[in-house]
């Protein structure tokens, strides 16, 4: 390589992702899914207070330039849970390696309540 190009790859600086991209992302992604009703607030505790993101159904954690996400859901009734899960797990992995190019280590997905629709419109 030149002198030329090196300066020219080299001029082009750094990127950074905050933490919250990856958590909408990780919301609206799921949230997309068939058989996703909502996102769920995770069940509360000390710990779950200080994580960024628990209070909004999605927590994400980055190390080393890796992403794992624990998403905690409510699913709508008559649906495959372990279907809708890994659905879920493969289009949120999907969606932030190809939108921000992070390796996905892990994304656990906590099923915390089903939605199911009240009986006759009431």
């Amino acid at each position: 390589m030149d002198d030329d190009s090196r300066e020219e790859i080299q001029s082009h600086g750094a990127t950074t992702i905050a933490p919250g991209v990856l958590i909408t992302i990780a919301q609206l992604t799921a949230l997309g899914v068939p058989g996703v009703a909502a996102l769920a607030n995770p069940a509360t505790g000390m710990n779950r207070l200080i994580r960024r993101g628990a209070q909004q159904g999605v927590f994400v954690s980055v190390e080393d330039g890796c992403v794992s996400v624990d998403l905690h859901l409510a699913l709508k009734q008559d649906v495959n849970v372990r279907e809708v899960c890994r659905r879920v797990q493969n289009e949120v992995a999907r969606a932030i390696e190809e939108m921000v190019g992070m390796q996905v280590t892990a994304i656990d997905v906590h099923v915390e309540d089903v939605e199911y629709e009240e009986a006759g419109g009431e």
